[in-house]
C-alpha cells in the first residue's frame, strides 16, 4: 500500500539526510493522517491517491504563485517537492488518451453544446480519476462542446 511505501521512503530520506524529500513526504503523510481523522477510520488506496494528488495540485498553485511573484526560490523548492509528490502517483494519462475519452463519451452521450458540460464532465472524472487532472479534462470537454 502507498501508506507503507511513503512511511519507508520517510525513513530512507532520514538517513540519507535528503532534506527536501524528506518534507515533501511528511507533508503527505500528515495530509493523508489529517484526512483520516476528519473522515473517521483509515483510507482506502484510491483516498490515499487522491490526498496525494491534492498535494501535488497545491504544489502546482504554490509554484504558480511565487513565480509571480518573483521568488524563484520559492518556486524551486516547491518544484523540487513536486517531482518527489508526483513519484507516488499513477501514471497520468496523455492529452491524447484524454482527448479520445472524452470524444467516446461526447458520442455515446449525443452531448452537443456546452449545455451537456456537467453530464460530460461527471463521465469523464469517473473515468480519468486518479489519471488527469480536472482541469486537463475540462479544457477538452469545452474544446469539443464548443465545436473545436
Amino acid at each position: 500500500m502507498l501508506k507503507e511505501t511513503l512511511a519507508r521512503d520517510q525513513k530512507d530520506a532520514m538517513r540519507q539526510k535528503d532534506t527536501v524529500r524528506l518534507s515533501a513526504i511528511r507533508m503527505v503523510r500528515a495530509a493523508i493522517t489529517e484526512k483520516e481523522k476528519s473522515g473517521g477510520g483509515p483510507l482506502d488506496e484510491d483516498a490515499v491517491v487522491a490526498v496525494v494528488a491534492k498535494q501535488a495540485k497545491q504544489r502546482r498553485d504554490s509554484i504558480a504563485q511565487y513565480q509571480e511573484a518573483g521568488r524563484d526560490d520559492l518556486a524551486e523548492r516547491e518544484a523540487a517537492e513536486l517531482g518527489y509528490i508526483e513519484q507516488y502517483l499513477p501514471a497520468q494519462a496523455s492529452d491524447e488518451d484524454i482527448h479520445r475519452t472524452i470524444h467516446a463519451i461526447v458520442q455515446r452521450t449525443g452531448a452537443s453544446s456546452m449545455k451537456d458540460m456537467g453530464r460530460v464532465m461527471g463521465e469523464a472524472m469517473s473515468v480519468l480519476k486518479g489519471v488527469a487532472e480536472g482541469s486537463r479534462v475540462q479544457a477538452v470537454v469545452r474544446e469539443l462542446l464548443s465545436g473545436g
